[in-house]
């Protein structure tokens, strides 16, 4: 690969897998599960490759609007991966969580507060999981943070840039993103 140009951050979106299932005829969730087991393979991949970041786009915001059933069987497979997420992490893998983990279940978002903080210090590679994460509330969410500050009299209103947005968003401590791969089968 000599000459090749590696991203140094790529996005998937775990997408699709529902449909995957369908179409061959398994409950959606068995899809879903599918789509978790190649986490730490892709994992992988990105390491051999020199990529040093993967966010996973895993539950978006608006996957609360799915039938009950679907987000329960998403929630229970995620607490059945937290161990795979855990053993990632032991391979001086950085997790970050974006999203507003507030609207997760208590159990999981313990254990996601848990990995993130001991896995503050890995440097080796960093893999970020979005769960109740939206494009636009991230940017809302920046926002309002900026406004704070200005409430309080730590900021001006004209001192509200995009470099200070940036600073408030999930994925602050992370590199843009070079490439984003959404493996659903539409286009």
């Amino acid at each position: 690969m000599e000459g090749m140009s590696i991203p140094q951050h790529i996005g998937i979106i775990m997408d699709g897998n529902g449909r995957w299932a369908k179409k061959r005829g398994l409950p959606r969730n068995f899809g879903h599960k599918q789509g978790a087991a190649v986490f730490k393979k892709t994992i992988n991949w990105c390491r051999e490759l020199g990529i040093k970041c993967a966010t996973f786009y895993a539950f978006s915001t608006e996957n609360w609007k799915r039938p009950a059933e679907e987000v329960n069987g998403i929630m229970n497979l995620l607490r059945q991966y937290i161990n795979a997420i855990r053993a990632a992490a032991k391979e001086d893998i950085r997790i970050i969580i974006i999203g507003d983990m507030n609207g997760l279940p208590d159990d999981i978002r313990a254990e996601l507060e848990d990995i993130q903080s001991d896995t503050r210090n890995n440097t080796e590679f960093i893999t970020a999981i979005a769960l109740n994460y939206g494009g636009r509330a991230e940017i809302v969410r920046a926002a309002r943070e900026a406004a704070r500050l200005v409430k309080l009299g730590e900021l001006d209103a004209d001192d509200i840039s995009e470099e200070l947005l940036e600073r408030h968003l999930y994925t602050c401590e992370m590199p843009p993103l070079d490439m984003v791969i959404r493996p659903s089968g539409e286009e």
